[in-house]
């Protein structure tokens, strides 16, 4: 599950993601290089292998460890991707590209938007979507849906197979996707055969005006998912001042709730709990970037929940960033400062929250390479601090089912002699 949102405003493309996984599923970042390639070189991405491009762009990615596809990123060109989960009529493939190959592919070989949507549907139409797309869960598959931006526009662009429909995003206007199809008749092209398979399979009726999302989506899982709910309160946070604030605090919402409640997952920022609503429903990596023709700027976390981290810049053309930051993982030091937060969040989350802040508004300045690496070295040490700072603050109520299913969780990761739900 994940929440992306593109605004157009009149200098710059503003892009954002929150990428929603299973909570014990690392998510890594990375910064590749521009590369040549041999000819005739072959590429292995999550299940298929394929022809190697001759050259690849300089990208940055985030990318769950264990797939070679990148739920977002960006690359050299001011082109940014991200992907979305949707649940269609169409049954998935066994095996294919995941949206999340897809969105890697189209970032290394593609220089526009435009570039991207032909190489995408291109790719689905010749080798399908398919294969397990889930952590530990490998019954969890899907379509995709993408958000496709670069300085000059836009694309949202659903699929169900090898089926799908594109939307141009207009000028001066705020698009956001979720896990459910959102294009109806509203669409600016359509894929050859899509029309037709809808009525051949009895999802379009005679002398119906086609609809994308009325013919193939799923609307059992529409309503499961809180696609809709988590797609308006993105929009609507991002649309108070166009800005890469308000693109990170989007991505932070909470939609007026704590991370404990909710049948459904109905905030962008997802905590995941013992409901099988939510359990896969954590958000463990989010982006934003500012794409101008002049040149694009991109931050990342690194981390799960954007509420307490840090967006941190990846420069790109100006030389290599390290974003590992050290020997320890980013992301599970962040992540043990997380589950800390959670057993008392508003309390804990205060505890060290000025100084996320600072750090954050020093890192979104920040251009060159070498700063760049620095501020991830910092954020790095400082999880350290608030961690302990956070666990100081005693909770203030008794443990609950919220917290059993994290000690649970804590003992499937690994982390079984750590104290953060005690």
């Amino acid at each position: 599950m994940c929440d992306s949102l593109v605004a157009l405003g009149e200098d710059a493309v503003l892009f954002a993601k929150n990428s929603d996984r299973e909570p014990g599923e690392e998510q890594v970042v990375e910064h590749h290089e521009r590369a040549r390639h041999a000819a005739g070189a072959r590429l292995a991405t999550t299940y298929l292998t394929l022809d190697q491009a001759r050259t690849t762009h300089e990208t940055v990615l985030s990318r769950p460890r264990w797939m070679w596809g990148a739920e977002m990123g960006a690359n050299e060109h001011g082109l940014a991707i991200g992907n979305e989960a949707v649940f269609t009529r169409v049954p998935v493939d066994a095996i294919g590209l995941t949206g999340m190959d897809l969105v890697r592919l189209a970032l290394e070989r593609c220089a526009s938007a435009d570039e991207a949507l032909e190489l995408i549907t291109w790719m689905i139409d010749r080798h399908g979507q398919g294969g397990a797309a889930g952590y530990r869960n490998k019954r969890f598959r899907y379509h995709n849906a993408f958000l496709i931006a670069d300085p000059t526009g836009a694309w949202v662009l659903e699929t169900a197979g090898r089926f799908w429909a594109a939307e141009r995003v207009e000028r001066g206007s705020i698009r956001s996707i979720s896990n459910v199809l959102t294009l109806g008749t509203r669409y600016t092209r359509v894929g050859p055969g899509t029309i037709d398979a809808a009525r051949s399979r009895g999802f379009l009726r005679r002398g119906e005006t086609f609809d994308f999302r009325r013919a193939f989506g799923a609307p059992a899982m529409h309503w499961l998912s809180g696609g809709d709910l988590r797609r308006a309160c993105t929009a609507r946070v991002a649309g108070e001042r166009i800005s890469l604030a308000s693109m990170s605090a989007a991505l932070r919402d909470h939609a007026g709730r704590t991370p404990r409640a909710g049948l459904r997952m109905t905030m962008p920022c997802a905590h995941a709990s013992w409901l099988p609503t939510r359990s896969a429903g954590q958000t463990t990596g989010s982006m934003i970037s500012r794409l101008a023709p002049g040149g694009s700027t991109h931050f990342l976390t690194g981390t799960s929940a954007p509420c307490i981290s840090v967006f941190k810049p990846v420069p790109l053309g100006r030389g290599p960033v390290e974003t590992s930051a050290g020997e320890a993982s980013l992301f599970w030091r962040a992540e043990a400062l997380h589950r800390t937060v959670l057993r008392e969040y508003e309390a804990r989350r205060a505890a060290f929250e000025d100084e996320r802040a600072s750090l954050e508004a020093r890192a979104l300045e920040i251009a060159s390479p070498g700063e760049a690496t620095e501020i991830w070295r910092e954020h790095h040490a400082r999880v350290l601090e608030w961690r302990a700072r956070a666990e100081r603050v005693a909770p203030r109520r008794r443990a609950g089912a919220f917290d059993a299913y994290w000690r649970i969780q804590s003992w499937r990761d690994g982390m079984a002699g750590w104290r953060g739900h005690g």
